[in-house]
């Protein structure tokens, strides 16, 4: 019974390696080789009338059904089916006893005493599912086995009596869970009844629940992403006070009472191709990793190690939701990293599972202790003559670096001539003028087309059909740049307008008539 109260959906597959599918006629049952998709996925309920049994509904919102037309006439297996009974608490057919098989299931008709059974052999039984009493001798025995994978579901989808059961997917949950504001646990609107043996030095309930409902209303919801955006190094802090520690062995992640340890400090870095992913790295160099080795033999649990793969992967990656005032931190295949709590050897481990409906679901909540920032983006620079040496080299002074130049990576010093000939520009405004706060920025170039540096700086913006100009000393006045730079790589300072400016055809014009 343990494989379904501790998660929300699962998938059930057959000794056949196949897994149980509702067929899209909304009707029968089959098994399916495509595990990943929506039709293999069945939703768990659970019957407040009886603890021992569970209904199963399917992706059509029906529930599995053992049903009393025999499959075949004058045998004895009988149809399982896809079912919408006006009465799901009173009907009995849709009830399933799981019960264990090592480290598997059998799954016992509540109505009728008989197995779910996966059937294998030439048509009419290939690839059918059936129910049936007599479990057969030698390899028939296992067809009434079944391997229980447990499966996230999707927040999106309109389950609603769902949503209800399972506070860390509600839509309620989600609302708050952009409204809190801070980096510990503490919560103003998570209620008594949500949050069963809390530890009170971090949840605090300062609000009541009329005031929860206005506060839903209210503005945007916040990003568990902005947290780490900031940090160059943080701290894990989990719900029962220990801090997420990278072991020295350089494989084992585990959980201690003090956090100012080397090991207790994580390097954050950002995925290249997403917003919202994260990696992790420890103190040792290897990155936190959701692993897929068991932590226990039937246990859903999932080890969480160090690791350096020759190339990095999606075990590596988290992506922060901010819920409750706190962060969890999800893997790519729906799992939440977990700080366990009991008896060795679940004392101090850590694990990656899915939410569970019990107490033990607030363990996946961290608090996100920033130990140290991110430097704020700058560059060094003194202005310059138009036509500088490149011999003379540019004296520093601090300044901060535009927005929409980010993407260029900032060691705090400008770019080196051996690189290429230094550029020095400025981005004006749609009348050609330069705003007296805007930075000079810098790159290196290689290369004497005009039409390459205006390509090269399109992209470094991100700004396409930019026009770069050069001003005359003595009148002030832009002038855009034609055909090629000049020689000896010499050091230059350009301004670069942007499409929508209403200088840059009447500079065209002034460029064609000279």
């Amino acid at each position: 019974m343990e494989f379904f109260t501790k998660t929300p959906a699962v998938r059930l597959k057959s000794h056949l390696n196949k897994y149980l599918s509702a067929a899209d006629d909304q009707s029968s049952t089959k098994q399916s080789r495509r595990g990943d998709a929506r039709r293999t996925r069945w939703l768990v309920e659970l019957v407040d009338t009886n603890p021992h049994v569970v209904r199963l509904k399917s992706c059509h919102g029906r529930y599995l059904t053992a049903a009393a037309d025999p499959f075949l006439l004058g045998m004895t297996g009988h149809k399982v089916l896809q079912t919408s009974p006006e009465n799901p608490a009173r009907d009995l057919a849709i009830e399933w006893q799981p019960i264990r098989d090592g480290f598997q299931v059998k799954l016992k008709a509540a109505a009728a005493g008989t197995y779910l059974r996966a059937n294998g052999g030439t048509p009419p039984w290939r690839n059918t599912v059936t129910h049936d009493g007599a479990c057969g001798g030698g390899g028939a025995a296992d067809w009434v086995v079944w391997d229980v994978e447990a499966v996230e579901v999707a927040e999106d989808e309109a389950v609603v009596d769902y949503w209800s059961m399972v506070s860390s997917f509600s839509s309620v949950t989600e609302e708050i869970s952009g409204l809190d504001i801070g980096y510990g646990f503490e919560s103003p609107m998570r209620s008594p009844a949500m949050t069963p043996a809390t530890p009170s030095r971090w949840w605090s309930m300062k609000k009541n629940h009329h005031q929860n409902q206005q506060l839903l209303s209210m503005g945007p919801r916040m990003s568990a992403i902005d947290e780490f955006q900031k940090s160059k190094t943080v701290r894990l802090k989990g719900w029962h006070g220990k801090y997420l520690v990278a072991e020295d062995d350089e494989v084992s992640v585990t959980q201690d009472r003090s956090g100012e340890s080397k090991s207790a400090k994580w390097a954050v870095e950002f995925v290249e191709s997403s917003d919202t992913i994260i990696r992790l790295r420890s103190c040792y160099g290897k990155y936190l990793t959701a692993s897929n080795q068991p932590f226990l033999l039937g246990m859903t649990g999932h080890k969480v190690l160090q690791t350096l793969p020759p190339r990095l992967d999606s075990s590596v990656e988290w992506e922060p939701i901010r819920e409750t005032g706190a962060v969890k931190l999800k893997t790519r295949y729906g799992h939440f990293l977990r700080a366990n709590a009991g008896l060795p050897p679940w004392r101090n481990s850590i694990t990656h599972d899915i939410p569970h409906r019990t107490v033990t679901r607030d363990w996946i909540f961290w608090e996100v202790q920033i130990v140290e920032f991110l430097p704020p983006p700058q560059i060094v620079l003194e202005k310059e003559d138009c036509f500088a040496s490149d011999e003379t080299s540019p004296t520093t002074s601090q300044s901060s670096q535009s927005a929409s130049f980010s993407r260029q990576e900032w060691d705090g010093s400008p770019p080196k001539a051996s690189d290429g000939r230094l550029i020095y520009f400025q981005l004006a405004n749609e009348y050609g003028e330069v705003e007296s706060e805007s930075e000079e920025l810098c790159i290196a170039f290689k290369g004497f087309q005009v039409s390459e540096l205006a390509s090269r700086l399109e992209d470094e913006l991100g700004i396409p059909g930019l026009t770069v100009c050069t001003k005359s000393p003595l009148n002030g006045k832009l002038y855009p740049l034609r055909l090629h730079l000049p020689p000896n790589n010499a050091t230059m300072h350009v301004i670069v307008l942007p499409p929508s400016s209403k200088v840059s055809e009447e500079s065209k014009k002034t460029v064609e008539v000279l």
